[in-house]
């Protein structure tokens, strides 16, 4: 909290000391210095910017790791394969911000995976990412399509937040269910072969999460039950929140109209948030990992009390 007051307090001194240098400039007529202050301008809208950011992220949560779950929706293989480069794009912008990720579940599936839970390490990994939750819609020229045809896939992503000791959530033996069993899938280093993958099965709300990266199972069951308490975390957060309505909304047919993004690959190239209406054409960079841009806009949007009006997403307006 210091350092943030600390920040606050050294941009406000050189913003002050550029209205100085402006002034003073104009009084005397000066353009010599225009170059500088502008780029000094710059620099100061960007430290402003970074500093309104960290001042969004103030949820109970916000500052914490994230469990980040892919599931392919509708499509089949288009949909299989979609997830994939979903994982792929969020792996990417971890990798840019220097935060670390692990595979906590993974189901391949032809052309792709079924679904997949990635953990991943970073301050406020959390509260940037928390607006990622939703349906994802692709539109593109298939590659698996001998006629070249154009067809729209979707895939879902949900967010929860790895908790911490200062979070306090019990859950009691007599409330879960844990079942063991082999892993499946298409193979890969990422899946293993023994008898140690971990299913836990919380009975009260019936939630059910999996874990089968790790070939201890006792590691697996360790993982799982981290999943599962985020899972209960966000669940009671929304019950208490009585925004049950709105949970129920975020977690509808992974199918067309309830997105929250497009991505169009072709006629044209173009990616848009439905909900702040935001876009960007490089859609190539986004899926390399640059959606900060979407992250920041969502965070501004929603701490300005926007509200979201689901636009259609037809493919002549994404």
């Amino acid at each position: 909290m210091r350092n943030r007051l600390d920040s606050w307090q050294q941009l406000r001194e050189d913003v002050e000391a550029l209205f100085d240098v402006f002034h003073m400039a104009r009084e005397e007529n000066d353009t010599s210095l225009d170059t500088d202050i502008s780029t000094t301008y710059d620099k100061l809208q960007n430290r402003f910017d970074k500093a309104m950011v960290l001042e969004l992220l103030s949820g109970e949560a916000d500052r914490n790791g994230v469990f980040l779950s892919i599931h392919a929706g509708s499509g089949g293989t288009e949909a299989c394969d979609w997830a994939s480069m979903l994982l792929r794009m969020y792996t990417r912008w971890a990798e840019r911000r220097g935060f670390k990720y692990e595979i906590v579940d993974i189901l391949e599936a032809e052309g792709g995976i079924k679904s997949a839970t990635i953990e991943i390490d970073g301050a406020y990994a959390y509260g940037y990412l928390r607006g990622e939750s939703g349906v994802h819609r692709l539109v593109r020229i298939s590659p698996f399509d001998a006629n070249a045809r154009r067809h729209t896939s979707f895939a879902s992503v949900y967010i929860l937040p790895v908790l911490d000791d200062s979070i306090d959530l019990e859950i009691k033996p007599d409330e879960i269910r844990i079942d063991t069993y082999r892993s499946g899938g298409a193979g890969g280093q990422k899946v293993n072969k023994t008898d140690s993958a971990v299913r836990i099965t919380h009975l009260a709300t019936g939630i059910v999460v999996t874990c089968q990266n790790e070939r201890s199972q006792y590691k697996n069951k360790d993982v799982a039950m981290s999943v599962l308490k985020s899972r209960l975390y966000e669940y009671y957060r929304l019950e208490k929140e009585k925004e049950n309505a709105r949970f129920a909304s975020e977690k509808k047919e992974i199918a067309w109209g309830s997105q929250i993004r497009s991505y169009v690959f072709q006629p044209y190239t173009m990616v848009k948030d439905h909900r702040t209406k935001f876009f960007v054409g490089n859609v190539q960079g986004v899926m390399d990992g640059d959606i900060d841009p979407f992250i920041e806009n969502w965070m501004h949007f929603r701490w300005k009390g926007g509200t979201v009006v689901e636009d259609g997403a037809n493919d002549d307006d994404v």
